[in-house]
């Protein structure tokens, strides 16, 4: 018979074991802390005064493992999705390509048509809410005409992908600010980059222009030329930024593929950065590509904070490398 509330009495605590706090194990310890920053201190001082505990040790983790892998010569691949564009990040993108610290690059089918916008108009990202109302949603003229036009000339070549067909396409129309693009950056460095497109979710699918067969011909050309990178990370380094089921699935099926065909990953250090997680990126990118293998790396916070932020330190690294 359940006894009632008013027999039961408080537990007394006479009888508890302790023991001491200086013998107990402990998480942090002094160590572990961080130090106020001077301001007119340097760089790599705020850098080294961060607390060696979680998200700060992982950047220096992330920074150490890019670093190491660029000075090594070794693969290094950034995937993204759109919103690292959105947010002002193509002059960090095109001067990392720049200094050669990419060894390629993957995007979503968003990611070409807001870096073709920003190379010819300077601007892009529009207003979906106030333009889906009135059906003008997704509808300008020349972004679709100008990548369209991009892939039906590839693929009546037969022989490039749609990152390169595109990137060429910038240069040779001599885009007003494609200087700024990370598509047009990368077919000058002649570094591989990819876009894997999901029929029917970019605006340009809309327009009368659109050929399914040459996009989806070009875009599976660079699935195999993606595959093709993948088989070269060895204690390489694979960056997922603001792709949050595109970019993880592909890059899920590339390692899939390079194991099937022989080619070993150990060392592999993959980074998933994104403003929250996510089940796909932590699993597909951070989990399980680097069982037993390597080392997966999150990074949460807002994008136009955390790739400066990882890109500088990576510099910072490499330029103290690089010092007698």
């Amino acid at each position: 018979m359940t006894a009632r509330s008013s027999d039961w009495k408080p537990l007394d605590f006479e009888g508890l074991k302790t023991g001491s706090l200086r013998d107990r194990p402990s998480k942090v310890a002094l160590d572990d802390f961080g130090m106020a920053w001077i301001p007119g201190e340097s760089f790599a001082a705020f850098l080294d005064k961060l607390p060696r505990i979680l998200a700060s040790e992982q950047l220096r983790l992330a920074a150490g493992a890019f670093a190491t892998a660029v000075e090594a010569g070794r693969t290094v691949i950034l995937g993204m999705g759109a919103h690292p564009i959105k947010v002002g990040l193509n002059p960090i993108l095109v001067d990392a390509i720049e200094r050669g610290l990419l060894s390629g690059l993957a995007l979503n089918g968003a990611g070409i048509i807001h870096d073709v916008e920003v190379a010819l108009a300077g601007k892009t990202s529009e207003d979906v809410a106030a333009h889906l109302d009135g059906g003008t949603f997704g509808t300008a003229r020349e972004t679709a005409e100008f990548i369209h036009g991009a892939v039906a000339s590839a693929y009546r070549k037969g022989s490039i992908g749609l990152g390169k067909a595109v990137g060429l396409r910038l240069i040779e129309e001599n885009a007003p600010y494609a200087q700024l693009s990370v598509l047009a950056a990368a077919a000058r460095r002649d570094i591989p980059v990819t876009v894997h497109v999901a029929v029917g979710t970019d605006i340009i699918h809309m327009h009368p222009a659109m050929d399914g067969a040459a996009t989806g011909a070009l875009s599976h050309l660079d699935f195999k030329l993606f595959c093709r990178l993948v088989t070269t990370l060895k204690e390489g380094v694979f960056i997922n930024l603001g792709s949050a089921v595109i970019l993880p699935e592909v890059f899920l099926k590339a390692v899939s593929v390079a194991r099937n065909m022989g080619f070993p990953l150990e060392g592999l250090t993959t980074i998933n950065m994104d403003f929250q997680r996510q089940y796909r990126t932590q699993a597909n990118v951070v989990e399980r590509p680097t069982m037993r293998t390597g080392t997966g790396i999150a990074l949460i916070g807002h994008h136009e904070i955390m790739l400066p932020l990882l890109i500088a330190a990576v510099l910072e690294r490499l330029s103290k490398e690089s010092r007698p």
